[in-house]
């Protein structure tokens, strides 16, 4: 059990089908974890985004238009996001960014979402958690170009060593997941292993890519620990130090 505790800094638990909301709470409490940030990805998503964290007091929220989901983006969800993020439990503008892997035919479409929505969090001063999958080059480029102070946290990060270094450099946090529990993760693991920790975030992204043991099932913000302990024998310090870090980098960034 692990004293310090813990902080999921992304995990879509309005997605959880097989274990009720209150008992993926309730586990997430006796694992340590005592707060959630669920971010919304397509515009359905933002209601119950903001019914979770008004019934649970260690649920927090993300708003915003994933790109997979950029062609539902509307304008009006500006003033919509905007009246809604009133609420202090809102702490940032996600999941946004670029996912070039599923289909490459509106990357134009993709960006322009995706450069309203740093502007909206600029406005907002909120921080923007970014989904960055093969679009590296592209992200990196619009992040550095158009967002005014917003803090970023790039998001189940899948790039290089290298290039997490010039994200850190630029003064991103780097989000860390059950990929890093993989045998076969070898990119992930050098990242979490020698970028500085202080940059690093926690997160499960449940219900998806569960960390072992659990690999296979459906993932829940519980198994955060998981990851926080593949990252501590990685780096060779105590799990402890690890939680107590990344607890207080996700204080810092999302003021909770």
């Amino acid at each position: 059990m692990i004293e310090t505790y813990l902080i999921d800094t992304h995990s879509h638990i309005n997605m959880i089908t097989k274990t009720g909301i209150d008992e993926v709470i309730q586990n997430a409490e006796k694992s340590g974890v005592r707060k959630i940030i669920v971010p919304s990805a397509e515009p359905a998503d933002i209601p119950q985004i903001m019914e979770l964290i008004n019934r649970y007091k260690n649920v927090y929220g993300f708003l915003g238009v994933h790109p997979s989901d950029a062609k539902q983006w509307r304008d009006e969800l500006i003033d919509e996001i905007t009246e809604l993020a009133k609420n202090k439990k809102i702490v940032g503008i996600g999941e946004i960014g670029l996912d070039y892997y599923w289909d490459k035919s509106y990357t134009d479409i993709q960006q322009d979402v995706f450069i309203k929505q740093i502007k909206l969090a600029n406005k907002l001063n909120l921080p923007i958690d970014v989904h960055d999958r093969e679009a590296h080059h592209d992200t990196f480029n619009i992040i550095r170009e158009h967002n005014q102070g917003s803090k970023v946290i790039m998001h189940c990060y899948s790039g290089s060593l290298e290039f997490a270094k010039e994200c850190v450099k630029a003064g991103y946090y780097i989000g860390i997941g059950g990929v890093v529990t993989f045998k076969n993760a070898v990119k992930i693991k050098e990242v979490a292993k020698h970028i500085p920790l202080e940059h690093i975030l926690l997160e499960t992204d449940a219900p998806f890519l569960t960390p072992v043991p659990f690999r296979g099932k459906e993932n829940q913000p519980a198994y955060v620990k998981y990851i926080a302990q593949e990252i501590a024998a990685l780096r060779g310090i105590s799990c402890e130090e690890v939680a107590s870090v990344t607890t207080k980098s996700a204080e810092k960034v999302f003021g909770i």
